[in-house]
This record gives structure tokens, sequence and C-alpha cells, in this order.
């Protein structure tokens, strides 16, 4: 069964937030803290492409995505679930 996004939590950091996987999604740490780091892999680099997005951490259940302070999360947050949904069914999971 793919994986998918759970739920969608605040941290401490206003400008980033952590979506919860109903699986594992990486079992060591992977940061990307720029779209040229992210080149290749195939959900960090669609993450990027949304505008706003500046950094990506996958580890265990989570995918923690940083955003810039000037873009609001109501225009992030619905366009990480979509791509975190089609990158996932595309991958089988």
């Amino acid at each position: 069964m793919p994986l998918s996004v759970k739920e969608v939590q605040a941290t401490p950091n206003p400008n980033a937030m952590k979506f919860v996987l109903s699986g594992t999604i990486a079992t060591t740490p992977a940061s990307f803290f720029n779209a040229e780091a992210a080149a290749g892999h195939p959900i960090a680099s669609r993450l990027f492409a949304i505008t706003g997005v500046q950094s990506v951490l996958l580890l265990g259940d989570f995918i923690t995505v940083n955003k810039a302070p000037e873009v609001k999360w109501t225009q992030v947050t619905p366009k990480v679930k979509r791509s975190l949904a089609e990158v996932l069914k595309e991958a089988g999971g």
C-alpha cells in the first residue's frame, strides 16, 4: 500500500511544518538545503518545485518542509500534500 500524508503538524519554527506519513520514508536522515542538492531525489526535487520551499528533511515517518518567511502556509501546504500524494503513489509506497 502506498504511503500517504496522515497529518500536518506545526513545529516550534513558524517556517517549518512536519508532514507525518503512514509509514517510513527514510531510515536515516536525508536533508536538502536547496534545489541543486535535491536534484535526482524523486521526493525532494518535487518539493523544491513548489514556490517558497527552502529546505526538506526526510526521516522516519515524516518529512519536514521549511518555507520562505514571506510565503504563507496556506499557499504551500496544499501543494506539498498534493506533490507528496503524487510522488508516493508513483513510487508505490
